[in-house]
């Protein structure tokens, strides 16, 4: 078979990919991300649009700290895991993070001119088919937007309509329901090529599960044990005194807290109830003695 010519050659893209972007999957075999869980509906969702021939781009929609970010995380560990289809195996996922690429550029232009290649050169290879796919995921793609006026990458969103019309990219963006009430839904060109997943706050039960399947990563770092009775009131304590955040991350951040302080006092084999309490009043603001 001969390869073809792209437009964008592979020096250029695996360049631009690798100044201006952040490979999920790569990071994901070097063992920089804990194991996801409790979103295994979500995935299959998510993979069940990737799959698709045309429409396959996915909005995560939620509210902050739910673990939209988590969902790429997770899909990336299924697929190094080999536990997609076959279309998408070896498939990598690529944050298209925005301040990377903006960064030191002087000029909208310049930033364009470092965005495009990149997209193109992705959009060729997934046309041709002779490739595992690449996945774009785009944190915060309200951002992107002509009405998100703030943001110097207002309308970049354009840039991408074309290469989602014709299914070349498969694109996964993320955003709160609130940002895509009033930005993406306002472009009904770019909202209707993103098939929507919603995403619940984790009731405690689920968030308990998180938490322990993240447990060895902690227990390794700090070099103690946190037993099951740790983890749970950690997070029935942040549920309780933590109302205006979300789990599991108001649940993640107190448990690495928690731990940090115990490590300070020295000489710890456990977590234990005094440094999760005082970990847990930080965040809320109260007196350590009344958690």
């Amino acid at each position: 078979m001969t390869t073809p010519s792209f437009i964008i050659s592979d020096e250029e893209l695996n360049g631009l990919l690798s100044r201006y972007t952040r490979d999920f999957t790569a990071q994901d075999k070097a063992g920089r991300f804990d194991p996801i869980s409790g979103r295994q509906k979500e995935i299959q969702h998510l993979t069940l649009i990737l799959l698709q021939r045309l429409r396959k781009n996915a909005m995560l929609l939620g509210p902050a700290g739910v673990g939209k970010t988590a969902l790429f995380v997770g899909l990336a560990q299924r697929i190094n895991r080999g536990e997609v289809p076959k279309i998408l195996q070896g498939a990598r996922m690529i944050e298209l993070e925005m301040s990377m690429i903006g960064a030191g550029s002087s000029s909208r232009a310049e930033l364009e001119g470092r965005l495009l290649p990149i997209v193109k050169g992705v959009a060729e290879r997934n046309a041709s088919g002779l490739f595992p796919p690449i996945i774009f995921c785009i944190d915060e793609i309200h951002q992107l937007m002509i009405s998100f006026k703030s943001s110097s990458y207002s309308g970049i969103a354009d840039i991408l309509k074309p290469f989602l019309t014709n299914g070349d990219l498969l694109v996964i963006g993320a955003t709160t329901r609130e940002e895509y009430d009033e930005y993406v839904k306002q472009e009904p060109a770019i909202d209707r090529r993103f098939q929507k997943i919603f995403l619940d706050v984790p009731d405690i039960e689920m968030t308990i599960d998180i938490l322990k399947r993240m447990r060895k990563n902690f227990e390794d770092h700090y070099e103690f044990r946190i037993s099951d009775a740790a983890i749970k009131r950690i997070v029935v304590l942040t549920d309780r005194y933590i109302r205006n955040r979300n789990n599991p991350d108001k649940s993640i951040i107190c448990l690495d807290q928690a731990c940090a302080y115990a490590t300070m006092k020295g000489g710890v084999e456990e977590l234990d109830d005094e440094s999760i309490s005082i970990a847990i009043a930080g965040e809320a603001g109260i007196n350590y003695l009344a958690v």
